[in-house]
């Protein structure tokens, strides 16, 4: 036990050091001036869901598809706002990146576990654009179990999933519960950075969140794509072969890739970029089809 508490609290030092360090949320200036620099016509909205703020960046064409880009955990929305700026996307798509709960400045530092109460949280985005289809998600990470839960509680809005890394298989969780537990409790929470105590919270009651959703996978009947590196050490690349058995109801590409980590969307941004286009076009072919064949633009 004296060890345990030991590395919990190496844990918890590097965990204030790389804070300080790393930044995994941008001020409203920021993105502003991300947007000029790129010369790209963004713009920053809030909405209020009961008693939370839900922050999150548009760009594109607001006549066209919806693509919504949905971050991992810890992360913000500006973990996809450099597809924001995508040269290839702007034109075809209506591109949104949002802050999930906890997150970014979407009621900072105040984790939510329950992924329906997460899904519930981004259903307005979906709500107002309902119109925009086909609706595209993009989830990476924990984003992965999100996007797939928000088909599920509401299919009707969801015309397509892309997840990327995503941590759905609950038996491929890893056993981290001896020092998580300690760090979500009341006295011991305030220690971590905001985005931190947000993470912990969540990723402390993911397993039982994703053995609820089993039964419901094979409720998910539009399009999916599953992006995978096989040198993933955060998330096990088993959890593509867990889409595999769980997606029994709807058409699912697999791109797996050799030697790609977990941090597809900066690494491997053309990945993302592709499946994308794919989804908005509706096109059969598969993705190495289609990039062999350049009508995906890079």
């Amino acid at each position: 036990m004296k060890l345990k508490l030991t590395i919990a609290a190496r844990i918890v030092t590097v965990m204030v050091i790389s804070h300080s360090c790393i930044s995994f949320r941008m001020s409203a200036k920021e993105v502003d001036e991300y947007f000029k620099k790129e010369k790209v016509n963004g713009s920053q909205h809030e909405y209020a869901v009961g008693s939370s703020e839900i922050h999150y960046v548009k760009s594109g064409d607001e006549t066209k598809p919806l693509i919504l880009f949905v971050h991992g955990s810890p992360g913000s929305l500006s973990a996809f706002i450099h597809f924001l700026a995508d040269s290839a996307l702007l034109p075809q798509a209506l591109l949104i990146s949002t802050d999930r709960p906890g997150f970014g400045r979407s009621n900072f530092g105040r984790g939510e576990p329950s992924l329906q109460k997460q899904a519930a949280a981004l259903k307005p985005i979906l709500e107002q654009y309902k119109n925009n289809r086909p609706i595209i998600l993009v989830g990476h990470s924990l984003g992965g179990p999100l996007i797939a839960q928000m088909a599920m509680d509401y299919p009707e809005l969801v015309d397509g999933l892309i997840i990327v890394a995503g941590s759905i298989d609950p038996e491929l969780e890893p056993n981290e519960t001896w020092f998580r537990a300690p760090l979500a409790t009341p006295f011991l929470s305030w220690i971590l950075p905001g985005s931190f105590r947000a993470s912990n919270e969540e990723i402390y009651h993911l397993k039982p969140e994703l053995e609820r959703m089993i039964p419901y996978w094979k409720n998910i009947t539009c399009p999916v794509i599953v992006i995978q590196g096989t040198t993933d050490s955060l998330v096990d690349p088993g959890n593509a072969d867990f889409a595999k058995k769980m997606l029994t109801n709807a058409p699912v590409e697999f791109v797996i890739v050799d030697n790609m980590d977990h941090f597809v969307p900066w690494s491997n941004p053309e990945l993302i970029r592709a499946a994308a286009l794919k989804m908005i076009s509706k096109k059969d072919e598969p993705l190495s089809t289609l990039q062999a064949a350049d009508t995906i633009p890079h």
